[in-house]
């Protein structure tokens, strides 16, 4: 007997589709080169190693705020914070490797920890806001966000600003703390391979363990969570700080691997396109990689086109909004079959 294909897969696959669909109508109705475009925009990432491997680089803090999401969904909580604490995140981690640069490699993993805290603390507070005041975490997440941003904005071009470039920027982080390359000359890092692992260490968490087990319970009914014994406050609280902690190490990863300072709002855009990666991928650990691919592969393909066409950045913008539009629809949801209920309480 023949396996049936599940309907989150089925709907994931469908919201793909139609977004590129979208994206080619539209590039036919506005180019004047319309084939061209396509091809750069379809082919372009896969053109050689540099651009195939900046498409895998910028995939990396897709997948980890995607596996963040995951966790604070499955808990039945949104953390919208991730523009903010990626920042964060990052500026931490630069200011905590500079700090620590006498410790040599071996300073590190308290610097990522360090950046990764700090965001986890700041989405926490959102989760303990709405365990002991029952405060909208949605809300509160998002404001967090914007007072963090603007926060690193002053830090970084002002305190913390390298006098010796031209560029708003913190001082560089030094060369023992940089992530080996792959794929030369791309961008790629070794911090693809620590995206890969937290995504099996995600699903271990949340499928074979009991706090995962407490989340997905509270997630799916709080009420029923509470009387079998469950601390859902804790549940809450948790799940927000370890959403948010994936953030920070996202961040963290980008110095490291990629930028080797906190540059001005390097990270605008990355916090909603988590967002969209996890509702994509159905808040299955497995499935963000995809969604995450994916997202990247779009962003690559029109900076690609953008260049060697007259095709403009904002045609992703368009790809994303019917992607949220698709993936936050009742009526899409239910033609799967899938219940009338939240995206983020599956």
């Amino acid at each position: 007997m023949k396996k049936k294909i599940p309907p989150a897969f089925s709907a994931a696959v469908l919201v793909m589709f139609i977004s590129l669909l979208a994206c080619v109508v539209l590039v036919c109705l506005l180019s004047r080169e319309p084939a061209r475009a396509l091809g750069y925009f379809f082919l372009g990432p896969l053109k050689n190693r540099y651009y195939f491997g900046n498409m895998l680089n910028s995939a990396v803090p897709l997948i980890l705020g995607g596996l963040g999401l995951t966790v604070s969904m499955r808990a039945g909580r949104l953390n919208l914070g991730g523009e903010g604490q990626i920042y964060a995140g990052a500026f931490t981690a630069t200011i905590a490797a500079l700090s620590l640069s006498r410790l040599g490699a071996a300073g590190a993993v308290p610097a990522l920890a360090a950046g990764a805290l700090l965001s986890g603390a700041a989405a926490g507070l959102s989760g303990f806001f709405r365990a002991r005041w029952d405060t909208n975490e949605l809300i509160t997440s998002f404001l967090f966000s914007n007072v963090l941003i603007l926060i690193v904005n002053y830090l970084v071009s002002g305190p913390f600003k390298d006098p010796l470039t031209s560029i708003q920027s913190t001082e560089k982080i030094p060369e023992i703390f940089r992530l080996p390359r792959i794929l030369p000359p791309s961008n790629l890092s070794a911090a693809v391979f620590a995206a890969l692992a937290l995504t099996l260490l995600t699903r271990i968490f949340l499928f074979r363990t009991r706090t995962g087990y407490e989340m997905r319970v509270s997630g799916s009914s709080e009420m029923f969570a509470r009387y079998g014994g469950i601390n859902t406050k804790l549940i809450t609280t948790l799940a927000m700080f370890i959403s948010g902690a994936f953030y920070g190490l996202a961040g963290g990863l980008e110095v490291f691997g990629t930028h080797y300072g906190t540059v001005k709002e390097f990270s605008s855009g990355a916090g909603w396109n988590g967002l969209a990666v996890a509702l994509i991928a159905g808040n299955n650990p497995a499935a963000v990689i995809p969604a995450a691919v994916f997202f990247a592969w779009m962003g690559q393909g029109a900076r690609i086109a953008m260049q060697f066409s007259d095709l403009t950045i904002e045609i992703v913008l368009v790809a994303e909004s019917v992607i949220f539009f698709l993936v936050t629809s009742a009526v899409f949801r239910g033609f799967f079959g899938q219940k009338e209920r939240r995206p983020w309480r599956r």
